[in-house]
């Protein structure tokens, strides 16, 4: 728990006992069961940190010095550590920003040879992820599989939103459908698609990792887009296919199971065919004798329905669906 403070294993551990009461190195050694010579070290080094004392006698006794002053000052000066590594990053991303104005197509396209590049590149994009992380799961894995991905759960945990993309044909891979479920329950999003184009990493809209092969055998590549057209076009592929594809959910037996499109009412489609018509909320409440706050909570529910972010993309689902 302390190693985020700087401390080893071991030194957490005499430093706990410590708390307990004065001891001596031996003594300290025989309760926690490690050889003398090492506890000494230890001990050394938590005097250094100013975390414990030495006490007058032979054998020294070593006293703990109370949390609330010791660790409280390895806290504070952890907490700075880590804002001027923050501030060096927001300094280092401006000049990579204005970098990329002048920057060379050749800069703005990476090719990534090799299983163990492509697999940190896989990793690297998800930690750089501020906001989303997008992907699409195609079958065969060629440089990375499912198991491989050890980034997910650490991501999702710092609130990143997931949306994950899968070939039909990768729900009959081994294991793959224990994976998904496992993401579900952690707050994934999974959708599953009869046919995906590629495969795809993308983080926000800033990077992302496609691969140049999808063949087993033969030595992986991969291109890395950084912010350009060309990715702009990589997020409108997904975000297009994202609307067709079918959720995935954990039923109450613990299988996944596909919610296929749910019917809709004749006063949603009322809704929308006024909305499309392009009157306001206010004119379609009056029309439909509802109150503005119904209607706008009907709307908010047929999107989530639909898998819209906007009121664009609801339009474009009803009218692909016949809704309206």
């Amino acid at each position: 728990m302390l190693e985020a403070l700087g401390l080893t294993a071991g030194e957490e551990l005499a430093y706990r006992r410590l708390i307990d009461g004065p001891r001596t190195a031996a003594e300290l050694a025989a309760a926690l069961g490690r050889p003398v010579t090492a506890v000494a070290e230890d001990l050394a080094a938590l005097v250094r940190r100013g975390l414990v004392s030495r006490l007058p006698g032979v054998p020294a006794r070593h006293v703990a010095a109370p949390p609330s002053v010791a660790l409280g000052g390895l806290l504070t000066a952890r907490r700075e550590e880590l804002r001027t590594a923050e501030l060096a990053l927001v300094a280092l991303a401006e000049q990579h920003r204005m970098a990329a104005v002048d920057r060379a197509v050749g800069d703005l396209i990476e090719v990534v040879t090799g299983v163990e590049a492509v697999r940190q590149r896989f990793l690297q994009i998800q930690w750089a992820a501020d906001k989303r992380v997008r992907s699409f799961s195609t079958a065969p894995f060629v440089a990375v599989t499912p198991d491989d991905n050890t980034a997910e759960e650490e991501v999702v945990d710092r609130g990143v939103e997931y949306l994950v993309m899968v070939e039909r044909e990768v729900l009959a891979t081994p294991r793959v459908a224990a994976g998904i479920i496992a993401s579900i329950r952690k707050g994934v999003q999974v959708r599953v698609s009869d046919k995906l184009p590629i495969k795809l990493m993308m983080a926000d809209g800033e990077l992302a990792l496609v691969p140049l092969t999808t063949d087993p055998g033969g030595e992986p590549a991969a291109v890395l887009l950084h912010r350009s057209g060309l990715l702009t076009a990589v997020e409108a592929l997904f975000e297009a296919i994202w609307q067709r594809a079918y959720p995935l959910r954990v039923d109450a037996s613990g299988e996944l199971a596909e919610e296929r499109e749910a019917a809709i009412g004749e006063l949603d489609r009322n809704i929308l065919g006024l909305l499309l018509a392009g009157l306001t909320d206010e004119a379609v409440a009056g029309q439909l004798d509802l109150s503005l706050r119904t209607l706008q909570r009907r709307v908010r529910a047929l999107m989530d329905l639909a898998g819209a972010r906007t009121r664009v993309q609801l339009g474009w689902h009803a009218a692909r669906n016949g809704w309206a």
